[in-house]
Protein backbone atom coordinates (compact mmCIF):
# COMPACT_ATOMS: atom_id res chain seq x y z
CA UNK A 1 0.00 0.00 0.00
CA UNK A 2 1.45 3.39 -1.35
CA UNK A 3 2.60 5.95 1.50
CA UNK A 4 0.09 7.92 3.29
CA UNK A 5 2.11 10.99 2.30
CA UNK A 6 1.72 10.00 -1.82
CA UNK A 7 -2.54 9.54 -1.40
CA UNK A 8 -3.00 12.76 0.89
CA UNK A 9 -1.19 14.48 -1.78
CA UNK A 10 -3.91 13.15 -4.17
CA UNK A 11 -7.05 13.15 -1.86
CA UNK A 12 -6.46 16.83 -1.18
CA UNK A 13 -7.00 17.38 -4.95
CA UNK A 14 -9.43 15.01 -6.05
CA UNK A 15 -11.89 15.09 -2.79
CA UNK A 16 -10.51 17.45 -0.21
CA UNK A 17 -8.62 17.27 2.88
CA UNK A 18 -8.12 19.15 6.07
CA UNK A 19 -5.35 18.52 8.26
CA UNK A 20 -6.06 18.11 11.46
CA UNK A 21 -2.85 16.47 13.34
CA UNK A 22 -0.15 17.61 16.19
CA UNK A 23 3.60 18.23 14.38
CA UNK A 24 4.72 17.29 17.43
CA UNK A 25 2.73 14.03 17.85
CA UNK A 26 4.41 11.03 19.15
CA UNK A 27 2.24 8.68 16.84
CA UNK A 28 1.65 10.03 13.57
CA UNK A 29 3.93 11.73 10.94
CA UNK A 30 0.80 12.80 9.14
CA UNK A 31 -3.00 13.24 10.79
CA UNK A 32 -5.59 14.35 7.67
CA UNK A 33 -9.35 14.60 7.20
CA UNK A 34 -11.23 12.94 4.02
CA UNK A 35 -14.43 14.20 3.29
CA UNK A 36 -16.59 11.09 4.34
CA UNK A 37 -18.86 9.26 1.44
CA UNK A 38 -22.00 9.13 3.88
CA UNK A 39 -24.78 11.15 3.79
CA UNK A 40 -25.39 13.85 6.91
CA UNK A 41 -27.68 12.25 9.02
CA UNK A 42 -25.71 8.95 8.55
CA UNK A 43 -24.41 6.83 11.91
CA UNK A 44 -23.45 3.20 12.70
CA UNK A 45 -19.79 3.18 11.03
CA UNK A 46 -17.15 0.16 11.13
CA UNK A 47 -14.13 0.22 9.51
CA UNK A 48 -11.86 -2.98 8.75
CA UNK A 49 -8.74 -3.51 6.90
CA UNK A 50 -8.26 -6.41 4.37
CA UNK A 51 -5.50 -8.19 3.33
CA UNK A 52 -6.11 -6.50 -0.33
CA UNK A 53 -4.47 -3.42 0.83
CA UNK A 54 -7.82 -1.53 1.13
CA UNK A 55 -9.51 -0.31 4.20
CA UNK A 56 -13.33 -0.94 4.12
CA UNK A 57 -16.17 1.72 5.74
CA UNK A 58 -19.33 0.49 6.21
CA UNK A 59 -22.42 2.83 7.76
CA UNK A 60 -26.34 3.04 7.50
CA UNK A 61 -27.95 5.84 6.25
CA UNK A 62 -31.84 6.81 6.46
CA UNK A 63 -34.10 7.27 3.80
CA UNK A 64 -37.67 8.06 3.29
CA UNK A 65 -39.70 7.78 6.37
CA UNK A 66 -38.77 4.83 8.36
CA UNK A 67 -36.19 3.07 5.18
CA UNK A 68 -32.32 2.47 6.28
CA UNK A 69 -29.74 1.59 3.71
CA UNK A 70 -26.89 -0.33 4.85
CA UNK A 71 -23.78 0.99 2.76
CA UNK A 72 -19.99 0.39 2.11
CA UNK A 73 -17.27 1.46 0.21
CA UNK A 74 -13.49 1.17 0.47
CA UNK A 75 -10.86 3.21 0.35
CA UNK A 76 -7.14 1.94 -1.61
CA UNK A 77 -5.32 5.43 -1.41
CA UNK A 78 -6.71 7.41 -4.18
CA UNK A 79 -10.21 8.17 -2.49
CA UNK A 80 -13.00 7.00 -1.58
CA UNK A 81 -15.07 3.94 -4.26
CA UNK A 82 -18.48 4.97 -4.72
CA UNK A 83 -20.87 3.85 -2.26
CA UNK A 84 -22.57 0.44 -2.39
CA UNK A 85 -25.98 -0.76 -0.91
CA UNK A 86 -25.91 -4.06 0.66
CA UNK A 87 -29.63 -3.98 2.22
CA UNK A 88 -32.16 -1.16 2.45
CA UNK A 89 -35.90 -1.93 4.27
CA UNK A 90 -37.87 -0.45 6.94
CA UNK A 91 -37.24 -3.27 9.33
CA UNK A 92 -33.55 -2.57 10.25
CA UNK A 93 -33.32 -2.14 14.08
CA UNK A 94 -30.89 1.23 14.30
CA UNK A 95 -29.17 1.86 17.61
CA UNK A 96 -26.00 3.62 18.70
CA UNK A 97 -24.60 0.48 20.53
CA UNK A 98 -24.94 -2.43 18.34
CA UNK A 99 -22.96 -2.31 15.05
CA UNK A 100 -23.15 -3.79 11.79
CA UNK A 101 -20.20 -4.68 10.04
CA UNK A 102 -17.88 -5.93 7.47
CA UNK A 103 -15.18 -8.00 6.63
CA UNK A 104 -13.03 -9.19 4.45
CA UNK A 105 -11.59 -12.77 4.61
CA UNK A 106 -8.30 -14.15 3.76
CA UNK A 107 -9.64 -16.12 0.39
CA UNK A 108 -11.52 -12.31 -0.61
CA UNK A 109 -14.85 -13.11 0.69
CA UNK A 110 -16.67 -10.35 1.77
CA UNK A 111 -19.04 -10.57 4.87
CA UNK A 112 -21.33 -8.26 6.28
CA UNK A 113 -23.97 -8.41 9.13
CA UNK A 114 -26.74 -5.76 9.75
CA UNK A 115 -29.81 -5.86 12.80
CA UNK A 116 -33.82 -6.16 11.64
CA UNK A 117 -36.54 -6.24 13.94
CA UNK A 118 -38.52 -9.77 14.24
CA UNK A 119 -41.34 -8.31 17.02
CA UNK A 120 -43.12 -5.61 18.90
CA UNK A 121 -40.91 -5.57 21.76
CA UNK A 122 -38.22 -2.96 21.63
CA UNK A 123 -35.08 -5.60 21.59
CA UNK A 124 -36.44 -8.23 19.56
CA UNK A 125 -34.14 -8.45 16.62
CA UNK A 126 -32.31 -10.72 14.53
CA UNK A 127 -29.24 -10.22 12.79
CA UNK A 128 -28.84 -10.61 9.15
CA UNK A 129 -25.49 -11.59 7.31
CA UNK A 130 -24.64 -11.82 3.58
CA UNK A 131 -21.40 -12.73 1.79
CA UNK A 132 -19.99 -11.74 -1.77
CA UNK A 133 -17.49 -13.49 -4.01
CA UNK A 134 -17.07 -10.33 -6.40
CA UNK A 135 -16.01 -7.72 -4.30
CA UNK A 136 -19.39 -6.60 -3.30
CA UNK A 137 -21.07 -6.17 -6.78
CA UNK A 138 -23.65 -8.44 -5.79
CA UNK A 139 -24.51 -10.38 -2.16
CA UNK A 140 -26.22 -13.31 -1.53
CA UNK A 141 -29.81 -13.89 -0.43
CA UNK A 142 -29.29 -12.92 3.32
CA UNK A 143 -29.47 -15.61 6.25
CA UNK A 144 -30.00 -15.55 10.08
CA UNK A 145 -26.86 -17.29 11.67
CA UNK A 146 -29.32 -17.94 15.04
CA UNK A 147 -32.18 -19.98 14.35
CA UNK A 148 -34.09 -20.18 17.13
CA UNK A 149 -37.58 -18.20 16.00
CA UNK A 150 -37.70 -16.24 19.06
CA UNK A 151 -38.87 -12.38 19.12
CA UNK A 152 -35.80 -11.54 21.41
CA UNK A 153 -32.53 -9.70 21.28
CA UNK A 154 -29.47 -11.18 19.04
CA UNK A 155 -26.16 -9.26 18.04
CA UNK A 156 -23.33 -7.36 19.10
CA UNK A 157 -21.56 -9.50 17.05
CA UNK A 158 -18.17 -10.33 15.46
CA UNK A 159 -16.37 -11.66 12.20
CA UNK A 160 -13.18 -14.29 12.11
CA UNK A 161 -11.34 -16.39 9.84
CA UNK A 162 -12.19 -19.40 11.13
CA UNK A 163 -9.31 -22.47 11.05
CA UNK A 164 -11.30 -25.05 9.46
CA UNK A 165 -12.66 -23.09 6.49
CA UNK A 166 -15.42 -20.38 6.26
CA UNK A 167 -16.25 -17.39 7.93
CA UNK A 168 -16.60 -17.56 12.01
CA UNK A 169 -19.09 -15.68 13.44
CA UNK A 170 -20.04 -14.76 16.71
CA UNK A 171 -22.92 -13.03 18.77
CA UNK A 172 -25.16 -12.70 21.82
CA UNK A 173 -28.02 -14.28 21.81
CA UNK A 174 -30.98 -14.02 24.10
CA UNK A 175 -33.76 -16.77 23.17
CA UNK A 176 -33.87 -17.69 26.55
CA UNK A 177 -35.06 -14.25 27.41
CA UNK A 178 -38.51 -14.79 25.46
CA UNK A 179 -40.49 -13.89 27.71
CA UNK A 180 -39.47 -10.51 28.98
CA UNK A 181 -41.15 -8.74 25.51
CA UNK A 182 -44.02 -9.88 27.17
CA UNK A 183 -43.69 -9.37 30.89
CA UNK A 184 -40.37 -7.09 31.33
CA UNK A 185 -41.55 -4.18 29.96
CA UNK A 186 -38.75 -2.42 26.87
CA UNK A 187 -35.97 -2.36 29.32
CA UNK A 188 -34.80 -5.92 30.23
CA UNK A 189 -31.66 -5.40 30.27
CA UNK A 190 -29.93 -6.20 34.09
CA UNK A 191 -33.17 -8.79 34.61
CA UNK A 192 -32.43 -12.04 35.84
CA UNK A 193 -31.69 -13.54 32.58
CA UNK A 194 -29.13 -15.51 30.49
CA UNK A 195 -28.36 -13.73 27.52
CA UNK A 196 -25.55 -16.47 25.85
CA UNK A 197 -22.25 -15.91 23.43
CA UNK A 198 -22.79 -18.16 20.52
CA UNK A 199 -20.68 -19.18 17.44
CA UNK A 200 -21.31 -20.85 13.87
CA UNK A 201 -19.46 -20.17 10.28
CA UNK A 202 -20.52 -19.47 6.99
CA UNK A 203 -19.36 -20.49 3.67
CA UNK A 204 -19.40 -18.52 0.44
CA UNK A 205 -22.21 -20.13 -0.21
CA UNK A 206 -24.18 -19.19 2.51
CA UNK A 207 -24.53 -22.88 3.93
CA UNK A 208 -24.18 -22.30 8.26
CA UNK A 209 -22.51 -24.73 10.27
CA UNK A 210 -24.19 -25.52 13.84
CA UNK A 211 -24.50 -22.94 16.29
CA UNK A 212 -22.67 -23.63 19.72
CA UNK A 213 -22.91 -21.85 22.70
CA UNK A 214 -19.25 -20.17 24.04
CA UNK A 215 -20.88 -19.25 27.29
CA UNK A 216 -24.15 -19.68 28.99
CA UNK A 217 -24.61 -16.18 30.65
CA UNK A 218 -22.79 -12.65 29.52
CA UNK A 219 -23.17 -9.44 29.52
CA UNK A 220 -26.43 -8.17 27.42
CA UNK A 221 -25.39 -5.77 25.56
CA UNK A 222 -21.54 -4.85 25.29
CA UNK A 223 -20.10 -5.48 21.63
CA UNK A 224 -17.41 -8.27 21.31
CA UNK A 225 -14.03 -8.57 19.75
CA UNK A 226 -12.40 -10.78 17.70
CA UNK A 227 -8.53 -11.67 16.80
CA UNK A 228 -6.68 -14.62 14.60
CA UNK A 229 -3.71 -15.68 16.67
CA UNK A 230 -0.59 -17.99 15.42
CA UNK A 231 -2.24 -20.32 17.71
CA UNK A 232 -6.02 -20.03 16.91
CA UNK A 233 -8.60 -17.52 17.18
CA UNK A 234 -9.47 -15.50 20.32
CA UNK A 235 -12.58 -13.52 21.69
CA UNK A 236 -13.32 -11.17 23.94
CA UNK A 237 -16.82 -10.10 25.49
CA UNK A 238 -17.65 -8.77 29.28
CA UNK A 239 -19.19 -11.80 31.11
CA UNK A 240 -21.88 -12.17 33.87
CA UNK A 241 -21.56 -14.18 37.07
CA UNK A 242 -24.27 -14.83 39.43
CA UNK A 243 -23.80 -12.47 41.53
CA UNK A 244 -23.25 -9.70 38.74
CA UNK A 245 -19.68 -8.87 38.70
CA UNK A 246 -19.46 -8.15 34.67
CA UNK A 247 -15.55 -7.89 34.24
CA UNK A 248 -13.94 -9.16 30.26
CA UNK A 249 -13.37 -12.99 29.84
CA UNK A 250 -11.59 -14.97 26.86
CA UNK A 251 -12.79 -17.60 24.95
CA UNK A 252 -10.08 -19.41 22.93
CA UNK A 253 -10.06 -22.04 19.68
CA UNK A 254 -6.86 -24.41 19.28
CA UNK A 255 -6.74 -27.45 17.93
CA UNK A 256 -10.05 -27.64 17.01
CA UNK A 257 -11.92 -26.97 20.86
CA UNK A 258 -12.95 -24.16 22.19
CA UNK A 259 -11.83 -23.39 25.58
CA UNK A 260 -14.07 -22.85 28.63
CA UNK A 261 -14.30 -19.35 29.48
CA UNK A 262 -11.72 -17.43 31.42
CA UNK A 263 -11.08 -13.84 33.08
CA UNK A 264 -8.75 -11.46 30.81
CA UNK A 265 -7.94 -9.67 34.64
CA UNK A 266 -10.00 -9.96 37.63
CA UNK A 267 -11.48 -5.70 37.90
CA UNK A 268 -14.57 -6.92 40.29
CA UNK A 269 -16.81 -4.78 38.66
CA UNK A 270 -20.12 -5.07 40.48
CA UNK A 271 -23.20 -3.75 38.43
CA UNK A 272 -27.13 -5.20 38.13
CA UNK A 273 -27.22 -3.85 34.96
CA UNK A 274 -25.46 -3.46 31.33
CA UNK A 275 -22.58 -0.58 30.80
CA UNK A 276 -22.61 -0.81 27.06
CA UNK A 277 -18.71 -0.83 26.65
CA UNK A 278 -17.29 -3.88 25.07
CA UNK A 279 -13.58 -4.62 24.83
CA UNK A 280 -10.80 -4.58 21.73
CA UNK A 281 -8.39 -6.87 20.75
CA UNK A 282 -5.52 -6.80 18.00
CA UNK A 283 -3.19 -9.68 17.08
CA UNK A 284 0.47 -9.78 15.04
CA UNK A 285 1.26 -13.78 15.62
CA UNK A 286 1.04 -14.90 18.68
CA UNK A 287 1.58 -11.51 20.48
CA UNK A 288 -1.92 -10.07 21.64
CA UNK A 289 -3.23 -6.86 22.92
CA UNK A 290 -6.23 -6.07 24.82
CA UNK A 291 -7.96 -2.65 25.38
CA UNK A 292 -10.96 -2.51 28.29
CA UNK A 293 -13.04 -0.20 30.06
CA UNK A 294 -14.12 -0.63 33.86
CA UNK A 295 -15.45 1.06 36.40
CA UNK A 296 -14.97 -1.52 39.70
CA UNK A 297 -14.98 0.10 42.78
CA UNK A 298 -16.49 3.23 41.24
CA UNK A 299 -13.39 4.56 39.47
CA UNK A 300 -13.83 4.90 35.73
CA UNK A 301 -10.23 3.94 33.76
CA UNK A 302 -9.22 2.51 30.16
CA UNK A 303 -6.27 -0.71 30.63
CA UNK A 304 -4.57 -2.50 28.44
CA UNK A 305 -2.76 -5.55 29.19
CA UNK A 306 0.03 -7.35 26.60
CA UNK A 307 -0.21 -11.10 25.43
CA UNK A 308 2.77 -13.05 24.11
CA UNK A 309 1.16 -16.35 23.89
CA UNK A 310 -2.18 -16.09 21.84
CA UNK A 311 -4.34 -14.72 24.76
CA UNK A 312 -3.34 -17.60 27.04
CA UNK A 313 -1.79 -14.95 29.64
CA UNK A 314 -2.05 -11.51 29.96
CA UNK A 315 0.36 -8.86 32.08
CA UNK A 316 -0.97 -6.82 34.76
CA UNK A 317 -3.24 -4.16 33.08
CA UNK A 318 -1.77 -0.57 32.07
CA UNK A 319 -3.98 2.40 32.51
CA UNK A 320 -3.91 4.64 30.20
CA UNK A 321 -6.66 7.17 30.22
CA UNK A 322 -6.53 10.94 31.64
CA UNK A 323 -9.14 10.87 35.00
CA UNK A 324 -12.43 10.58 33.21
CA UNK A 325 -12.95 8.03 30.71
CA UNK A 326 -16.11 6.82 29.16
CA UNK A 327 -14.43 4.21 27.62
CA UNK A 328 -15.40 2.58 23.84
CA UNK A 329 -12.35 1.46 23.41
CA UNK A 330 -10.09 0.31 20.04
CA UNK A 331 -6.56 -1.26 19.97
CA UNK A 332 -4.17 -1.58 16.85
CA UNK A 333 -0.68 -3.70 18.04
CA UNK A 334 2.02 -2.08 16.13
CA UNK A 335 4.65 -4.07 14.43
CA UNK A 336 7.40 -3.33 17.45
CA UNK A 337 5.35 -5.04 20.35
CA UNK A 338 3.42 -1.16 21.27
CA UNK A 339 -0.04 -0.79 21.04
CA UNK A 340 -1.57 2.64 20.18
CA UNK A 341 -5.37 2.30 22.33
CA UNK A 342 -8.58 4.93 21.04
CA UNK A 343 -11.15 5.96 23.90
CA UNK A 344 -13.70 9.00 24.14
CA UNK A 345 -12.30 10.75 27.44
CA UNK A 346 -14.47 13.94 29.21
CA UNK A 347 -12.62 17.05 29.27
CA UNK A 348 -12.88 20.12 30.66
CA UNK A 349 -15.27 21.50 28.40
CA UNK A 350 -16.23 18.62 26.10
CA UNK A 351 -15.30 15.41 25.48
CA UNK A 352 -12.15 14.55 23.00
CA UNK A 353 -11.47 11.62 20.99
CA UNK A 354 -7.67 10.21 22.53
CA UNK A 355 -4.99 7.99 21.25
CA UNK A 356 -2.20 6.89 23.37
CA UNK A 357 0.78 4.74 22.87
CA UNK A 358 1.69 1.62 25.06
CA UNK A 359 4.60 0.05 25.22
CA UNK A 360 5.03 -3.57 26.74
CA UNK A 361 7.41 -2.66 29.16
CA UNK A 362 4.34 -0.96 30.70
CA UNK A 363 5.74 3.00 29.53
CA UNK A 364 3.02 5.14 28.21
CA UNK A 365 3.38 7.79 25.38
CA UNK A 366 1.57 11.49 25.40
CA UNK A 367 -1.57 11.97 25.76
CA UNK A 368 -3.11 12.99 22.32
CA UNK A 369 -6.59 14.52 20.88
CA UNK A 370 -7.83 13.39 17.90
CA UNK A 371 -11.07 15.57 17.45
CA UNK A 372 -13.72 16.59 19.53
CA UNK A 373 -16.67 14.24 20.10
CA UNK A 374 -19.74 14.11 21.77
CA UNK A 375 -19.89 13.22 25.58
CA UNK A 376 -23.35 11.29 24.72
CA UNK A 377 -24.76 8.02 23.30
CA UNK A 378 -25.22 9.65 19.55
CA UNK A 379 -21.51 9.70 19.26
CA UNK A 380 -21.72 5.95 19.33
CA UNK A 381 -18.25 3.73 18.89
CA UNK A 382 -15.12 5.31 17.21
CA UNK A 383 -13.35 2.98 14.77
CA UNK A 384 -9.66 2.72 13.99
CA UNK A 385 -8.37 -0.23 11.36
CA UNK A 386 -4.35 -0.25 10.66
CA UNK A 387 -2.73 -1.71 7.39
CA UNK A 388 0.81 -1.57 7.45
CA UNK A 389 2.08 2.08 8.63
CA UNK A 390 -1.51 3.31 7.35
CA UNK A 391 -4.45 4.23 9.84
CA UNK A 392 -7.82 4.80 9.00
CA UNK A 393 -10.28 6.64 11.57
CA UNK A 394 -14.24 6.86 11.94
CA UNK A 395 -16.60 8.76 14.36
CA UNK A 396 -19.89 10.17 14.50
CA UNK A 397 -19.73 14.59 14.91
CA UNK A 398 -23.46 15.40 16.31
CA UNK A 399 -22.32 18.91 16.89
CA UNK A 400 -24.73 19.87 14.05
CA UNK A 401 -26.32 16.78 12.55
CA UNK A 402 -25.04 13.51 12.12
CA UNK A 403 -22.14 13.36 10.28
CA UNK A 404 -19.82 10.53 9.33
CA UNK A 405 -16.46 11.93 9.94
CA UNK A 406 -13.18 9.57 8.50
CA UNK A 407 -9.36 10.27 8.62
CA UNK A 408 -5.99 9.09 7.66
CA UNK A 409 -2.93 8.68 9.49
CA UNK A 410 0.63 7.38 8.65
CA UNK A 411 2.04 6.24 12.05
CA UNK A 412 5.81 7.08 12.93
CA UNK A 413 8.74 4.69 12.78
Amino acid sequence: MRSIFLFSVICMVLIGCTQVDNPDSEIFTSFLEIESPAEVKSGQPYVFAGNDGRFYLSWIEPGNEKKHAFRFTTFDGNGWSDPVTIAAGDDFFVIWADVPSIFRSNDGILATHWLESSGDWVFAYDVRMSVSDDGGSSWNEPVTPHRDGTQTEHGFASFYNHPEGGIGFVWLDGREAEYRGAAGGDDAHGGDWNMQLRSTSINSINQLSDELVLDGRVCECCPTDVVETENGVLIAYRDRSPDEIRDISLVRYENGVWSEPYPLHHDGWNIPGCPVNGPALSAIGSDVVAAWYTAADNEAKVSIAFSKNSGKTFTEPVRVDDGLPLGRVAVELLDDGSAMVMWIEILEEDAGLMVRRVNTDGSTGQLEKLARISDDRSSGYPRMARAGDNMLFAWVDTFDENYIRTAVARLRE
